[in-house]
């Protein structure tokens, strides 16, 4: 049987279970450092789509996420915290994972196997032409994000894989395929480690380059955060000053004017408009802050 190669026996690692505490830790690291390089690799794939995806959400598209298992979770821990990190709205950041919401808390396997549930799934949530769809599985040949990657490319959306093993059906029939090619596993064929790992930098990286080139990081500062706790407040009175180089008590009546709206507080003080106007900007250019500020 050929075997994917994260699926593959380690042979570096064949005495783990013999090594000392320190020798298991250091094995399990050691291996968890290559998820970068995999990531790395794949640098210019992972630019196209974030180009092209940019492009899409740019007219009003949503990301719509399906994985199963780990490769699910990590696309709903993605999905989950782009509204905070850059009031982007949950409305269009959807994940589906295999299972439902209940397989994040407990494991559900055969779901992973259920091909009409990808498409049942994507059509509960009208998945259209507008939309970017992002399949994400450690083997690139997971049924559930299989079925619903294709059905995602006949109904003419934007389709992205992430996938550990290179050739495989989720990368070569996407629009965009990313091969994070992870290799054998310390523990033979546990995924969750760095074909995990892989994944969640190539996540984090897709999605934060993606609000980059909207226009919702100024500099390299976030300028975009939903601040809805007082460390966050505190955050959104610091980012305002620097962006700004207002005084401390000229950001937080700026942010108080503007219901601690962070982008809106930092054109209005550098346009020397009112929120109103400064909310106004930030529309025109299509809430890009940089954009809004020339």
């Amino acid at each position: 049987m050929t075997l994917l190669d994260t699926e593959r026996l380690s042979e570096q690692y064949r005495d783990l279970d013999l090594r000392s505490t320190n020798g298991v830790v250091a094995a399990l690291l050691e291996d968890q450092a290559r998820a970068v390089t995999a990531v790395r690799d794949a640098s210019d794939d992972l630019s196209r789509a974030v180009d092209l995806a940019a492009e899409f959400l740019a007219r009003g598209g949503r990301l719509v996420y399906v994985g199963a298992g780990t490769s699910g979770r990590l696309a709903c821990l993605d999905a989950a915290e782009l509204p905070p990190t850059f009031s982007w709205p949950p409305s269009r950041a959807v994940a589906l994972l295999a299972g439902g919401r209940e397989a994040m808390w407990e494991a559900r396997e055969g779901a992973e196997d259920d091909e009409e549930a990808g498409v049942l799934d994507l059509r509960q949530v009208q998945l259209s032409a507008d939309d970017v769809l992002i399949a994400i599985a450690a083997s690139g040949t997971t049924p559930y994000a299989l079925a619903g990657l294709r059905y995602a490319k006949a109904v003419g959306a934007l389709t992205i894989a992430f996938a550990n093993n290179p050739g495989t059906p989720l990368l070569t029939e996407a629009d965009v395929g990313v091969c994070l090619h992870s290799g054998p596993e310390v523990i033979s064929g546990s995924t969750r480690l760095k074909a995990g790992t892989a994944q969640k930098i190539a996540l984090n990286t897709f999605s934060s380059a993606v609000m980059v080139r909207l226009g919702k990081v100024l500099g390299n500062l976030m300028v975009d955060v939903r601040p809805t706790n007082a460390k966050l407040r505190e955050r959104a009175v610091r980012l305002v000053v620097t962006a700004t180089n207002a005084s401390e008590t000229e950001a937080r009546a700026a942010l108080e004017a503007s219901g601690f709206r962070v982008a809106v507080s930092v054109v209005s003080l550098l346009r020397s408009v009112d929120t109103a106007e400064a909310q106004r900007l930030l529309d025109a250019a299509g809430g890009h802050v940089r954009r809004a500020l020339t």
